[in-house]
């Protein structure tokens, strides 16, 4: 579920984010330590892995919030903050699901308790098993601190009910789509590209794009219409997006996206990619090597081989402009000022950049 950045520029708010987030964790640092050194330890945990990112959902919330006319930063930086913890809690569980132990070339949750279990001397896999289970109870923080920032936006009652409700369809999306993610991998019937896209735009679009962008939105006061616009914008570039990623965790240069080109082959990662390849006879010659751990570069090359000589890869690649296109004609409504419009053009080029 991991951004890369899109525009490498400054953003209005960001350190308003950044305080937000210290804030939110030097409180619950405190309260922590009425239970404990343990415990206390546990939010130094979820703090490192909350660094490094880039803080994609926090910037959409303020690029919507702040081209509305939302003048309140302090507020606005809690509901993004809000986005962050969601984030977090949302890879923290995504690693025990895929039993990642690192991210970010970095030990996450897991492999940090992982790795404080085997140096007291605990056998691998009971100290795996601890790591996840620590995990897991961090995911749960993350995931509460989400909704306790939405709350400190000191918004009137009816706007943070609705910043709440589109929060909870977020985190709902979000579990539905990783369900179906999990459920995918383990089928032996295909799924279809229908059924990829969907998973990928509950898992990933609507808590990156959609919502996000929404709520800012909604906090700045704006007309329904342009909340609506500003979600099928979102639906539409995350899903663009998306698909773009999965190009590039097959295809990419893993200098330019920090991600191996193996892992989503060895994984047996379903994307449109694949979905697509499932239905050429020439997948045949290379079903055999699709999930296979030890997957090496030359059994990639020859997967990747068929990707393209099936026509899978142009495939995605048109896929992937079509919806970046539909995000443009959302973006161009009336509904969307002039100022949001140009705030928020540059996540389409790029989109539609990193498919060329």
């Amino acid at each position: 579920m991991d951004q890369h950045e899109l525009i490498a520029v400054p953003w209005r708010g960001a350190e308003h984010v950044d305080a937000a987030l210290a804030r939110y964790f030097s409180l619950s640092r405190t309260q922590a330590g009425k239970y404990g050194h343990r415990f206390e330890r546990l939010w130094d945990v979820i703090e490192r892995n909350t660094t490094g990112g880039k803080r994609f959902r926090p910037r959409m919330v303020m690029a919507a919030y702040t081209s509305l006319g939302g003048a309140d930063l302090e507020a606005a930086a809690q509901l993004a903050a809000a986005y962050e913890m969601l984030h977090t809690a949302l890879i923290v569980h995504d690693d025990v699901i895929d039993r990642d132990f690192v991210r970010r070339g970095h030990a996450n949750v897991s492999g940090s308790y992982r790795d404080i279990a085997t140096t007291a001397g605990i056998p691998l896999p009971a100290a795996e098993h601890r790591g996840m289970s620590a995990a897991v109870i961090a995911g749960d923080l993350a995931l509460s601190g989400a909704y306790r920032l939405v709350d400190r936006t000191g918004a009137a009652d009816n706007v943070r009910f609705r910043l709440r409700e589109i929060l909870d369809d977020a985190v709902t999306a979000a579990a539905a789509g990783e369900l179906a993610d999990v459920d995918f991998s383990l089928s032996p019937r295909p799924p279809s590209v229908d059924d990829i896209v969907e998973m990928e735009r509950q898992k990933t679009a609507v808590y990156s794009f959609e919502a996000p962008l929404q709520s800012g939105a909604v906090l700045a006061g704006a007309f329904d219409e342009t909340i609506d616009e500003l979600g099928e914008f979102g639906r539409n570039i995350g899903i663009a997006y998306q698909i773009v990623d999965d190009i590039l965790g097959v295809f990419g240069r893993q200098e330019s996206t920090g991600k191996s080109t193996l892992g989503d082959l060895r994984e047996g990662k379903r994307t449109v990619l694949t979905a697509q390849a499932f239905s050429s006879e020439l997948w045949g010659s290379v079903a055999d090597l699709f999930g296979k751990s030890d997957l090496n570069e030359d059994e990639a090359a020859r997967i990747r081989g068929v990707l393209v000589d099936s026509g899978a890869k142009g495939f995605a690649e048109r896929l992937a402009a079509d919806f970046a296109n539909r995000a443009w004609e959302h973006l161009a409504s009336d509904a969307i000022p002039a100022s949001l419009r140009d705030e928020l053009s540059p996540v389409v080029r790029k989109v539609l950049e990193r498919v060329r």
